[in-house]
């Protein structure tokens, strides 16, 4: 048990933290704003055709990707979960970005997951001028693959430079550029 709190402390903390968010703030909007209902404060009225709260459903996948597909995608969020479990003990330490990223990732999917199995549909409420509307757990996905890709980039150029750096060996000796 305590190998097992010791591989996952970190991804579970992490994901624990945005499914909280993320719950947290659904239920908000589900117990305050009506179906198809904005709210924006009076004094941000301004803000209205850039950013505001709605209370939208999506029967689909992140920012409103195949709609009606809610099965489909319960199934899928069941596989990636499990994979990001299963290979995320095998991320090195060091690899602070692949683990940050996983942790993410996984806290979107089991954040959605929950409102899939609970309500039918996944709960969306942050509007930004004409992207489509989406939640916590969309934003920590894509955050996520962000992160990914910065960390993969940083490393690549890291290993590069070390390549570059490295000194290169000439008839058994060895010398410097």
């Amino acid at each position: 048990m305590k190998d097992l709190f010791r591989k996952y402390w970190a991804i579970l903390l992490i994901a624990a933290l945005i499914i909280g968010l993320d719950q947290w703030t659904k239920g908000l909007v589900r117990a305050n704003i009506p179906q198809g209902g904005t709210w924006l404060p009076e004094s941000m009225l301004w803000l209205s055709p850039y950013a505001r709260i709605v209370h939208w459903y999506n029967t689909g996948a992140a920012f409103g990707l195949f709609k009606d597909a809610s099965m489909v995608l319960t199934v899928l969020a069941f596989i990636v979960i499990g994979a990001i479990l299963f290979y995320y003990p095998q991320v090195s330490q060091d690899d602070w970005s692949l683990r940050l990223a996983l942790s993410m990732q996984l806290g979107g999917a089991v954040g959605n997951l929950i409102d899939r199995l609970t309500i039918g549909h996944v709960t969306d409420f942050i509007s930004v001028g004409n992207f489509p509307v989406f939640n916590v757990a969309d934003a920590s996905i894509s955050v996520g693959a962000v992160v990914l890709f910065v960390g993969v980039w940083l490393q690549e150029r890291a290993e590069k430079k070390k390549r570059a750096d490295a000194p290169i060996e000439v008839t058994g000796e060895t010398t410097s550029e």
